[in-house]
Order: structure tokens, then C-alpha cells, then sequence
């Protein structure tokens, strides 16, 4: 069993709007990868593997009624396709840095079974949240923090 990507990391973006992404997160999108909008503001990248798997729910909620519709079609719009270069640097379109306020500084985030790509001040932000929500345990005692 794989454990996935973990950790937390800030990169900035080049020049050219690419990141960096960590060593340890380069093996697993060797064959290609996908990167595209999520909830919360952030971006995710998947393994092109990672990504089909989503891609099938996301075809499956579709289905459902117009708002999943919605949704499915901006996320599957927003859906770009790359291989990391030698360096491990991913380019994020223009579009996808102003979703997610990406304009230097970076938060690369392993989360399980993809990674996020953060504005640092979002994540601070969310990450204080996600920190009150464990210290209070209140309605988390199944999943285990406690």
C-alpha cells in the first residue's frame, strides 16, 4: 500500500508561471499527470492514473442534475494534462492562477491521493481551521483523531 503524498512545502512560481514540485513527488507523476481547479480556491494535481479514478465520479454526479453538470464541466474545462520536466516544474495556466491567487509564493501540499497548490495566506487560513477543527475533535471522533 502506497502512502500517497504527504507533506507541506512553499516554492515560488518562475517566471514562466511554473513550481517546482518536491523530489518526492515526481516519481508517481512520471507517466503524466493532471492538473486542475478543486474546492476550497486550490489546485490539484493528480496522477494520470489518480485523476481517471476522479474523473469517473465526477462523470458519475454529472448525471445526477444541472448543478453537477456544472460542476463537472468546469472542472473538467479547467483539466490540464503535463508531464513534469528534468527539474520536477509544472506550468499553471493563467486561468488557474487566478482561481487559485497564485502569484509568487506557492504552498505545495501531499494530500493522500493527490497534491494541492495553495496561496500561502488561504492555506494559513484553512490550515488554522483544520488545526480548531482536531483541538475540538467535535464530530471527528470516527474518523480517528481522537
Amino acid at each position: 500500500m502506497s502512502l500517497g503524498f504527504l507533506g507541506e512545502y512553499q516554492h515560488a512560481l518562475d517566471a514562466k508561471g511554473r513550481v517546482i514540485l518536491p523530489a518526492e513527488f515526481r516519481e508517481p507523476l512520471a507517466n503524466g499527470a493532471v492538473l486542475t481547479k478543486v474546492l476550497d480556491g486550490c489546485l490539484a494535481v493528480y496522477s494520470r492514473e489518480g485523476f481517471e479514478q476522479m474523473a469517473e465520479r465526477v462523470r458519475e454526479s454529472a448525471r445526477r442534475g444541472e448543478r453537477e453538470r456544472r460542476a463537472a464541466r468546469s472542472w473538467f474545462s479547467a483539466a490540464r494534462p503535463f508531464t513534469p520536466d528534468k527539474q520536477g516544474r509544472v506550468a499553471i495556466p493563467q486561468t488557474l492562477r487566478e482561481y487559485s491567487g497564485l502569484e509568487r509564493d506557492v504552498m505545495v501540499l501531499g494530500v493522500d491521493n493527490r497534491i494541492e497548490l495553495w496561496n500561502p495566506v488561504r492555506w494559513r487560513e484553512h490550515e488554522a481551521q483544520g488545526q480548531a477543527d482536531i483541538a475540538s475533535g467535535e464530530g471527528l471522533s470516527d474518523v480517528g483523531f481522537i
